[in-house]
């Protein structure tokens, strides 16, 4: 049990906190509205709901990062002080957690960048030394003020503790969300509010997390976490529901798993509409993903050991694996964003490493692509439609090109087809989380592609958009014409279209299978 989170010497830790009528306005929209809530001591809260519903918002709110329209937040008898309300977004929020450090992770796949980025135990004990720092020795750094003890203990906590000499860079998705929570963990938090902790999270890293949760929740540590209905932890005693920024039902866990579930599904894709989307264009290959022992090191660490993986085309991969395992890094290699793809020898769509004189661009232009590093760091100041259409030029930020009637038409079919149609003049900024997930999907599929690499696509979507948009890849994908690999660590996220199953771990491939007769096994 963990000594270092007792909050008793807090002398308002035991206080309500209560929410009385705040609404909450995003631009021109109000987000939350007339939210009445009270959270007594000893309760343990979970918020579920839609996309869109003000879940994010609310934490926001609590954690004093967003202010209320109207109403009234009372904490207790006095003023919370600096790092008793920790909030864990779901984004990351690299910008701002790791300040100086946060342009190394858009250069993780630089070999350079991770020799010279911070490390785990630099970053949670706050010693990092300013951009471009050159002699480490010139630059005066104030003692931390984080005990080796509680380094060790919250680092033990979220198995981390062998990670704390790596470059940050180099960590998974899901390491990266382990290592930021200890972030906050290692403040002592009287509060804790988590949005979306389990996404991108594999089995182990989830049980992982579960059990930190149990024993903070033990210790007096108050948590506040959105999730959806079937990952609510058992240490959680409440259940919160919002719809459109309002709380449709709130209760106790087992009154929340005891009702029974009443699905609501949106439209599914007709044949009409998939018949005006069409089949992919730029599809005269044989063979879209030829990696042959592709490897990929940065200094002592081997990341991809001797990969041999051949995808052809019209085939529907799933990529698995635990978290480190190798997943990202070598889709890396495939979509062009790794500068090690050159000291490989691999073939795509039937071309040396894409071509001889082939830009990245070249590539880029038969490959939709979603990650969570994409979601992470696009520009939030960019209209949807124009997002969408971003797509097209395999760009991120505002572009200059006009857009051809044809375009204009595909950017509203896509939209019509992930039923974001009614976003489209809004600020991608202005957006949830998970509605934003949405539109980078229709960015994604905007330029109908012969290649989608859909990297853990549903995470942030609320069950009913998750399985509207398996059966929209199921219906793109129903051809011979489209490739698709598709990365996810639950397999209830993968669509029935999938046939060819590759799995990693430590580098290596652990193991590789077909549904299908005659195809590679």
């Amino acid at each position: 049990m963990l000594d270092i989170f007792n909050t008793e010497s807090f002398n308002h830790s035991m206080d309500p906190i209560e929410l009385k009528n705040i609404s909450v306005r995003k631009h021109d929209t109000i987000i939350l509205e007339d939210i009445n809530w009270t959270l007594l001591p000893g309760e343990q809260w979970a918020i579920t709901g839609t996309n869109g519903s003000g879940k994010s918002t609310l934490l926001e709110c609590l954690a004093g990062k967003r202010p209320v329209w109207k109403g009234i937040i009372l904490m207790g008898s006095s003023k919370p002080q600096p790092g008793e309300i920790e909030l864990l977004a779901n984004d990351y929020s690299f910008n701002r957690i790791v300040n100086a450090g946060a342009e190394y992770y858009q250069q993780r796949f630089h070999a350079y960048e991770a020799e010279r980025a911070p490390t785990v135990r630099a970053i949670l004990t706050d010693q990092l030394r300013p951009i471009g720092t050159i002699d480490e020795k010139s630059v005066d750094l104030a003692p931390t003020l984080i005990s080796d003890q509680t380094l060790d203990e919250v680092s033990e906590l979220l198995s981390i503790s062998h990670l704390l000499d790596h470059p940050f860079v180099t960590l998974s998705n899901g390491e990266t969300r382990r290592m930021l929570l200890a972030k906050s963990l290692v403040k002592k938090p009287k509060v804790l509010l988590l949005d979306s902790p389990f996404a991108g999270l594999d089995t182990h890293s989830r049980s992982v997390l579960q059990g930190a949760l149990e024993q903070l929740a033990q210790k007096g540590t108050r948590i506040v976490l959105v999730t959806t209905p079937g990952e609510i932890p058992d240490s959680m005693t409440h259940v919160l529901e919002l719809n459109e920024g309002k709380i449709s039902n709130h209760s106790s866990l087992t009154q929340f798993k005891a009702r029974p579930t009443q699905p609501s599904y949106l439209p599914l894709p007709t044949a009409e509409s998939l018949a005006q989307f069409g089949l992919p264009q730029a599809n005269n290959f044989e063979v879209a993903i030829d990696l042959r022992n592709t490897r990929v090191r940065y200094g002592d660490s081997q990341i991809l050991k001797g990969i041999n993986w051949k995808v052809k085309k019209g085939e529907k991969w799933a990529l698995s694996g635990p978290n480190g395992s190798g997943k990202s890094t070598l889709l890396s290699i495939i979509t062009a964003d790794n500068p090690q793809r050159f000291a490989n020898d691999f073939d795509l769509f039937d071309q040396k490493r894409g071509g001889a004189g082939a830009s990245i661009w070249d590539i880029k232009q038969k490959i939709g692509h979603i990650s969570p590093e994409l979601h992470l760091y696009f520009p939030r100041n960019t209209p949807v439609h124009k997002t969408i259409a971003s797509g097209f030029f395999d760009a991120t930020g505002v572009f200059f090109k006009k857009l051809s009637p044809a375009q204009l038409d595909k950017v509203q079919e896509v939209a019509d087809l992930l039923h974001v149609d009614d976003l489209l003049e809004r600020d991608f900024s202005a957006l949830s989380k998970g509605q934003q997930r949405l539109v980078l999907l229709a960015r994604a599929l905007v330029k109908n592609p012969p290649l989608l690499i859909l990297d853990e696509p549903c995470q942030g979507l609320d069950q009913q958009a998750t399985e509207n948009f398996k059966a929209i890849v199921d219906a793109i994908c129903n051809n011979q014409e489209r490739t698709l690999i598709y990365v996810s660590h639950y397999p209830s996220e993968i669509p029935s279209c999938v046939s060819h199953f590759i799995r990693l771990d430590q580098g290596s491939i652990l193991s590789m299978e077909s549904t299908q007769p005659n195809t590679q096994g």
